[in-house]
Formats: structure tokens, sequence, C-alpha cells
């Protein structure tokens, strides 16, 4: 018997904030659909409104910004020859919306790209994939890749 966990995806959701490694889990998400030729992928940019406002606000630079990192993922897509269904959500925070999200669409993974953080010395995970590791009901996958050369214990990053 042979095991193929990508046979049997029938679509990833990934987060996408703009940074370079939600791109890079982008590119990886597109590579795989398209060598399984039956997977979908959606990326989902989620604009985190503050408690102090309606969640309905119209946060027009948040909105376009968002807008921005979504042209910039079906270019990514188009240049993979993939089809990428692209959504601007607005919440409190990113990772219920993503783990919710992911549960309405029946999604078989979450890519997820995590930078390296090293606050204090210790590697860190964002509330993006800390949640969704405990509460999505598919698999979660994170992509992190090395620093970027920087030294390892700068804490600007």
């Amino acid at each position: 018997m042979s095991i193929d966990p990508i046979a049997e995806l029938d679509s990833l959701l990934v987060p996408l904030d703009g940074s370079e490694a939600s791109l890079r889990a982008l590119a990886i998400a597109c590579d795989i659909a398209r060598r399984s030729k039956s997977c979908g992928v959606s990326a989902v940019h989620v604009i985190e409104v503050p408690r102090r406002l309606p969640l309905d606000s119209e946060m027009l630079a948040e909105i376009d910004r968002g807008e921005q990192i979504l042209e910039q993922a079906e270019a990514l897509a188009q240049e993979r020859e993939v089809a990428l269904d692209g959504d601007l959500l607005q919440a409190r925070q990113a990772g219920p919306a993503i783990v919710d999200e992911a549960t309405e669409r029946g999604t078989g993974a979450i890519v997820i790209g995590v930078e390296y953080h090293r606050p204090h010395g210790a590697f860190q995970l964002g509330r993006l994939p800390r949640y969704a590791l405990v509460h999505a009901p598919c698999e979660v996958w994170l992509i992190r890749y090395p620093p970027d050369g920087r030294d390892a214990d700068d804490d600007s990053r």
C-alpha cells in the first residue's frame, strides 16, 4: 500500500500577510496544486479590525493593501499556471478567521509561511500559526525558511 498525502488533497488555503514567507508558502501550494491537477488553491488576506471599531468599518488603507497583496498572489499563481481563489476578509483576529474559512470551505490543508523570529533568543511562532495548529480541523503545514543572514540574536525582527 502506497501512501500519497498530496494525492488525497483537494484544496489548500494560504493566509497572506504580504510577507515573503506567506508568498513563498503560496508558491509551494501552487506547485503542489499544479502537480496534483485536482487540488485547488485559495489565498486569504485578513484585515484585523481593532475592537474600538465596528467589524464592518471601511478601513480604506488596509483594504488597498489587502487588494495589492491579493493581486501579487494572483500574479504568482498565474506564473505557475494555477487558478487562484483570492479573498479579503475583515475580522478581529486572523487566526480564528482563517480556521473558520478553512472549515467552511472543507479545506484539506492550511499552508502557512512563517518568518524566522527570535525575540529574546528563542524562536517563536506568531498568533496565526499557533491558533491554526490548535484549532484547525484539517492539516496545517508550516513553511519556515532559514534566517536571511541577519544575526540570529538580533531582536529587531
